[in-house]
């Protein structure tokens, strides 16, 4: 109980406490509080996440009381809360000499070592803080696995779970944090395992079906996630986030009149989610109701105007309808918003192409290459427009240049092949095509349509037909 741990008899004593300190605070009073009582204020502080009282009550508690091993402990943890972990060590190495059987000191050695990065040292002292006292061993091990979730060291914190579960095998939640521990440490199938034999416990967890969903959708089990998201819908009809992921695999096996539905429901419970307005257009867009796409996308942009997405979607929508001209605007916006996405510099490339703008769409296309040199649609459209143009040999020198600058991207390989075709060097485009074919042999299908294939030498055929 938490009046036992703070050493007082009734929570009263505890409150009472507390509001003396923060009188003494307030009307900066000076005020003597003993070692028990230091204790409770500073663990009131560090449970209630407010390390700066947590931190003026331990300066004060130090300089009446500095030699008080609890006080220091307290001071340690407080430390680590502010993230100044080689503080937090010294004291506990220093505390270590001076009571080596507690795992207080231990655990706190073991964060500060965790914090700074030193995980197989934080493992032994915490296997140390477990070698003490056995009637304390359940707390340690509460201590231990919450320190390394807080950290995020989800697979160093799975032997300790199991360690708590064999101790309580009556208490479900150890195999529920287990199945959690284990997705995070990205062994799904351990994960899906325990969260089943967590539900064989307590079936009515929407959290634990919720869960499982995800991790089925991560293995590709797409059913069964469906199923889990149902069950978790069955238990708790408000489950939104259910909602919102069943929608997400509805529409990503292009089942999109079930996933409409899905998110109109979804929209219905979180009317201001601008994810579930656009992610519901899209569907409309791919049953080829524009309208609707229209006016969900446009609801999507006036809830949230600075987000990208829905003004990407409305480009898209008039860009797939033969309508460039229109695109032109809400993909500037999108861009305004992240100009570093090459998705949408490539888009309005396209649809200045569609356009007949050709100069900005070669600048859109050459910024979606500095954003991203792996984007191939973009330098097979700047291949089109330099057959277009006919501009091979003002092709081959800035070519030469970005291979100088940007090292060996398959792209300029390929436009380079197709360069030194049309002007003729076949010794140059044969080396050019196998540079490109080793860097991505499954790119020359794509790469096909600039290479005039009257030119093509059977040295060169014979590359293509490794790839059938």
């Amino acid at each position: 109980m938490e009046e036992e741990r703070y050493g007082f008899v009734h929570d009263g004593e505890v409150e009472e406490v507390i509001l003396r300190f923060e009188r003494m605070r307030k009307n900066k009073e000076i005020l003597y509080f003993d070692v028990i009582e230091f204790e409770a204020i500073i663990d009131y502080y560090l449970e209630g996440n407010n390390p700066v009282s947590a931190f003026e009550a331990t300066l004060l508690a130090c300089e009446l009381h500095p030699r008080s091993v609890p006080i220091l402990i307290r001071k340690s943890r407080v430390l680590l809360e502010k993230g100044r972990a080689a503080e937090a060590l010294a004291i506990a190495n220093s505390l270590e000499n001076i009571e080596p059987g507690n795992y207080d000191i231990y655990l706190c050695k073991g964060t500060a070592l965790a914090m700074m990065g030193d995980i197989d040292s934080s493992r032994g002292v915490f296997d140390l803080a477990l070698a003490g006292d056995s009637e304390d061993r359940e707390t340690v091990l509460y201590g231990i696995t919450s320190i390394l979730q807080n950290l995020n060291y989800y697979g160093e914190m799975i032997p300790y779970l199991h360690m708590l579960a064999d101790l309580e095998p009556d208490f479900p939640a150890h195999i529920y944090d287990l199945a959690y521990a284990y997705d995070r440490k990205g062994d799904l199938d351990n994960s899906i395992r325990y969260y089943i034999l967590y539900l064989d416990e307590e079936p009515n967890s929407d959290s634990a079906w919720y869960n499982l969903g995800i991790v089925f959708n991560k293995v590709g089990e797409y059913g069964k996630a469906l199923e889990a998201y149902d069950y978790a819908l069955a238990i708790n009809p408000e489950n939104t986030f259910a909602l919102f992921n069943k929608a997400n695999i509805l529409s990503n096996l292009e089942k999109y009149i079930e996933a409409m539905a899905v998110y109109r429901e979804f929209v219905e419970e979180e009317p201001d989610s601008m994810e579930g307005l656009t992610y519901l257009a899209e569907c409309y867009d791919k049953t080829g109701d524009e309208e609707m796409a229209r006016k969900y996308y446009t609801e999507a942009i006036d809830l949230t105007p600075d987000f990208p997405d829905p003004w990407y979607g409305l480009a898209l929508l008039s860009l797939s309808r033969n309508k460039p001209a229109e695109s032109i605007t809400p993909l500037k916006r999108a861009i305004e918003i992240d100009p570093d996405n090459p998705d949408y510099w490539f888009s309005l490339g396209k649809a200045h192409i569609m356009t007949g703008n050709i100069r900005e769409a070669l600048r859109c296309f050459c910024d979606t290459l500095r954003l991203d040199g792996y984007y191939d649609e973009a330098w097979i459209e700047i291949g089109i427009i330099v057959m277009m143009t006919g501009s091979y040999t003002g092709a081959l020198r800035i070519l030469k240049k970005v291979r100088k600058i940007s090292g060996d991207l398959p792209g300029v390989w390929f436009l380079l092949a197709s360069s030194y075709l049309h002007t003729g060097n076949l010794p140059e485009a044969a080396r050019a095509l196998i540079k490109a074919s080793r860097l991505d042999h499954d790119l020359l299908e794509e790469y096909a349509m600039l290479l005039p294939e009257a030119k093509l030498t059977q040295a060169m055929k014979r590359l293509f037909r490794k790839t059938n």
